[in-house]
């Protein structure tokens, strides 16, 4: 009931946005409340991501651009190769007003990466061997074997320096109100930039109001101007906004990198044996899937976007190449019922949303027509087919294929885990190409597109920019006050 009164309510709204450009920058984060949450205890929501990377930051953090800028890290070496990082801390301040040394970010940092640590990208950076305070504002963070991207991975809200108590950072915000689902965030004292006179008192456009809520009612305000932004819209959100008529110039959409198909999570039955998951993979018009979504989205073959950093171009799996004297999805499941006369029936583990309920509109009727009965479940539940749809935090093939292996052959896990520990870039890019083929041949995953990520952005926001990270700081949406 309240889904079709959202809709009812967003049907007819106008238009393009003409809020005034005055006082606070109010923000819908699409999800719950946003809480201050220790990534040491395992994967945040979107709205706790964005709350931490406005209240606390890692070494680096991005910009409105998705690149590398300081962070808590004023500046940074890199030495031996790329077997060493030399960060320098710079003069900042937790939430109380006492200094943050390079102690604390040691230890901070050490706690994220222990190994009873449930940070997601612990796994990540394997390839760290030591972090150690050098100097009272200085660390020295030391590998075991070279990671270009290792600033993006510390870029990333997950490897923010936050204190568990008293909670807080010394990101560019301070949370100084919370009423219901709403935070307010004031930019934090500039250590370095002070006026003489002692009044450092924010202009009200600095103060950001962090509000957490549905889609429908996110879309809902922006209609109505009584907010600026509505941030982390996904494929599952998606249609709610052919209900409305906010101006095209509003709806912004990233350049999103990483995976957006279907990791095959069930291997026993029909699913056994790598033709009939080939024949669900072919069985499912990826062109079709996308067509129902937005316009200039695109479909994609491979589980790489590019080489990165690969030894070879993408491995494109041969269920795609349209072998004539391959069985037809179809025969192939009507092979398989002769000997298994039941319903052959598989799970399909989606999140909620209509968007979700579009997909599985096409995923089911793709089924459907080659003899398979779907069956839609939540997307945390045992499934034959589960969705990924995740960005990708930093450009590594290894990422790619580590995250669409759930789970994949013997051969793709010993090649990822050979890349993973490998200790040249060069035999690391032989292993991870190794790993592209045996997930291809495996059909562990199907691919079908990039992420869909888009925002809605008051014209006031100029600073606001697409990105492939989809990533998009609090502190970076007005020119004015980066």
């Amino acid at each position: 009931m309240r889904r079709r009164l959202a809709f009812m309510l967003l049907f007819g709204l106008a238009g393009c946005d003409v809020r005034r450009d005055a006082g606070a920058v109010v923000a819908s984060v699409i999800g719950e409340r946003p809480e201050l949450k220790d990534p040491v205890r395992g994967g945040l929501a979107g709205p706790d991501r964005l709350l931490l990377d406005s209240v606390a930051e890692g070494l680096v953090r991005f910009d409105a651009s998705g690149q590398i800028e300081p962070g808590v890290a004023e500046r940074w070496t890199v030495i031996d190769g790329g077997m060493s990082y030399i960060f320098r801390i710079r003069d900042a301040a937790w939430s109380d007003g006492k200094p943050v040394t390079a102690a604390e970010v040691v230890a901070i940092l050490k706690r994220q990466l222990a190994r009873t640590s449930r940070n997601p990208l612990r796994p990540f950076l394997t390839a760290i061997d030591e972090i150690v305070e050098m100097t009272p504002e200085v660390i020295e963070v030391r590998l075991t074997r070279p990671r270009p991207d290792l600033l993006k991975l510390f870029a990333q809200p997950e490897l923010a320096i936050v204190r568990a108590a008293p909670p807080g950072g010394s990101g560019p915000f301070r949370i100084v109100a919370a009423r219901g689902p709403r935070l307010v965030l004031r930019p934090a004292p500039d250590l370095e930039q002070a006026s003489d006179d002692g009044d450092d008192t924010p202009p009200p456009e600095a103060t950001v109001r962090l509000i957490g809520e549905r889609a429908a009612k996110a879309i809902l305000r922006f209609a109505h101007q009584r907010s600026d932004l509505v941030s982390g819209g996904t494929f599952a959100d998606w249609p709610l906004l052919a209900q409305t008529t906010i101006a095209p110039a509003n709806v912004r959409i990233d350049p999103a990198a990483g995976l957006f198909g279907f990791a095959i999570a069930d291997r026993s039955g029909f699913l056994a044996d790598p033709a009939n998951r080939a024949a669900v993979a072919r069985g499912i018009d990826r062109n079709a899937v996308v067509a129902a979504f937005a316009p200039g989205w695109a479909s994609t073959p491979t589980i790489l976007p590019e080489q990165l950093d690969s030894a070879a171009p993408p491995a494109v799996p041969a269920w795609q190449l349209g072998d004539d004297a391959v069985l037809s999805p179809a025969e192939r499941v009507r092979q398989w019922r002769q000997g298994h006369p039941e319903p052959l029936v598989l799970r399909v583990a989606l999140p909620a949303g209509p968007g979700a309920t579009t997909l599985y509109a096409q995923v089911a009727a793709a089924l459907i027509r080659i003899g398979i009965v779907p069956q839609r479940v939540g997307w945390n539940e045992p499934a034959a087919l589960r969705l990924v749809d995740a960005v990708a935090p930093y450009d590594s093939a290894r990422w790619y294929l580590a995250t669409a292996c759930q789970p994949c052959s013997d051969i793709a896990q010993a090649a990822l885990d050979a890349a993973r520990d490998a200790p040249t870039l060069t035999e690391r890019a032989r292993h991870i190409a190794e790993a592209d083929a045996a997930l291809a041949a495996d059909v562990a995953y199907v691919p079908v597109a990039q992420p869909l990520r888009w925002s809605l952005v008051s014209l006031r926001l100029k600073a606001w920019t697409g990105n492939s990270r989809a990533w998009h700081p609090l502190n970076r949406l007005r020119s004015d006050t980066n």
